[in-house]
């Protein structure tokens, strides 16, 4: 076990624990990753593999990572090194991923933020520009950068304030906010002439779409979609009460964060083809093919605009502050730092990252890593290989490394609540789920262009796991 729990901050109910966890998992992964996934994917069919994959895999993980973290009482590195030194580097991995995920997030975090200011500022007058707009903006050197620090601004102060009194207070007011926005937008979209087809593509499945290809994106957006693999809900379990049924709130989370990914293809997709738009329009989807739907809605088009990025950088804002508190946690338990300095230095380290991410649409376009600019470092490292990677660690370790004993009782609480699913679950966690990963992670790295930037990436988590005694 870590340090008394006394010692260590927890959520001050229930309540604020699962929109807090919620929060973390409800991301740009929900309202802009899925719904282009979805549209590349044939649509319903799509939903049905990722509700499946979300089910078996997604929900295993986050039973195990909260397991873990609550065992533990401590962040992702403490965590493994209390069970078990030789694997301190697999809960290094986790901060370092949550690390770089942060060195680009906020920068479409901070879009979102400027975006909400565009709908009612002249965004909208040219539907047919909003993709000469969108590039013109990333690719500028001042003013992104201005949105990116004001996101970053917002993560720092809600993570300074701590678990109960930051994170906590302002999940409670920021997710059902979310649900709230999505609720308006979905209401307007599907009451638009011709948007019956897009709730028929959402809902009617079309099985002669379905490929390999298609169920290792719905295995793999399963797997991202819920912050796995990166610390988040380890750190977030850490801070949970002995009284908490670990198997009923990781239920729980999973169906709200499965609830808003479905709810925005519902404000998407009936919009979409009522105007005669394709649904495969990739990751330009939300920035730009939105944008110009919302401006042939008339006078209604700027408040739902607004309202929608509202609910994207909400989502952004809930996922950003736990890959920030994963750092901290990290500096806190393993450097005894102080909340506050934590926060300061881990975030003017991470705001630099964003700089040269944001940079690297423009200025710095021709400055490259590996073959590919800072942004697209960040994100391709973290997506393709470290997360995958991380999950799979943490499976192996849960199912071969951890007294199964140990596990029940945690899951259990001490045998005092039922979870009678328990064998199940834990003959997936160490014998099935780590193959499946291991499959998503083998055909994701193997789609990287970048072979170098790949080679790299190994390179670092077999570097991490040489030295993992000495961390």
């Amino acid at each position: 076990m870590g340090r008394g729990r006394a010692q260590r901050e927890s959520w001050g109910t229930r309540f604020g624990f699962l929109m807090a966890a919620a929060g973390s998992a409800v991301g740009l992964g929900n309202i802009w990753r899925f719904p282009y996934l979805t549209g590349e994917n044939g649509g319903s069919a799509f939903i049905i593999i990722y509700l499946i994959c979300i089910a078996i895999v997604g929900l295993s993980i986050m039973i195990a990572e909260f397991a873990v973290g609550r065992r533990t009482s401590l962040s992702a590195v403490g965590a493994y090194k209390s069970q078990n030194r030789s694997w301190t580097f697999a809960g290094v991995l986790g901060v370092i991923s949550g690390f770089f995920i942060m060195g680009f997030y906020p920068v479409v975090g901070g879009w979102s933020l400027a975006y909400m200011l565009k709908s009612v500022t002249g965004l909208l007058a040219l539907p047919e520009a909003t993709a000469d707009v969108f590039g013109a903006f990333i690719s500028a050197p001042i003013e992104p950068l201005i949105w990116t620090i004001i996101f970053m601004a917002l993560n720092i102060a809600i993570v300074a304030k701590g678990v109960a009194g930051g994170i906590e207070k302002a999940s409670k007011v920021l997710m059902p906010t979310l649900f709230v926005l999505l609720i308006i937008i979905i209401f307007e979209g599907v009451s638009l002439s011709g948007s019956g087809a897009g709730l028929t593509y959402l809902f009617k499945p079309d099985w002669s779409q379905v490929t390999g290809e298609t169920v290792l994106a719905a295995l793999g957006q399963s797997f991202f979609t819920l912050s796995l693999g990166m610390g988040c809900m380890l750190t977030y379990g850490s801070y949970l009460s002995k009284k908490e049924n670990i198997p009923v709130s990781a239920l729980a989370i999973v169906v709200m964060d499965t609830a808003v990914a479905i709810m925005s293809g519902l404000a998407i997709f009936p919009a979409l083809f009522a105007f005669g738009m394709e649904p495969a329009t990739g990751p330009g989807l939300v920035f730009v093919v939105v944008p110009a739907i919302f401006a042939q809605m008339g006078n209604v088009g700027p408040v739902i605009s607004l309202l929608f990025f509202a609910a994207l950088t909400v989502a952004a804002l809930t996922s950003s502050m736990s890959l920030l508190e994963v750092v901290v946690a990290y500096l806190i338990d393993e450097k005894e730092m102080d909340r506050k300095h934590a926060t300061y230095l881990s975030s003017l380290v991470i705001t630099i990252m964003c700089v040269f991410s944001s940079l690297s649409m423009g200025q710095m376009s021709g400055i490259k890593l590996f073959g590919v600019g800072f942004f697209d470092f960040f994100d391709i490292l973290t997506d393709k290989i470290f997360l995958a990677i991380g999950g799979m660690l943490l499976t192996i370790f849960v199912g071969w490394f951890m007294k199964k004993e140990d596990l029940k009782n945690e899951l259990t609480n001490d045998g005092t609540v039922a979870f009678g699913f328990f064998e199940v679950w834990y003959n997936l966690v160490k014998y099935v789920i780590p193959v499946v990963i291991a499959v998503v992670a083998v055909m994701g790295i193997a789609a990287v262009e970048q072979r170098n930037l790949m080679l790299f990436g190994l390179f670092m988590i077999i570097l991490l796991g040489v030295f993992s005694k000495k961390l």
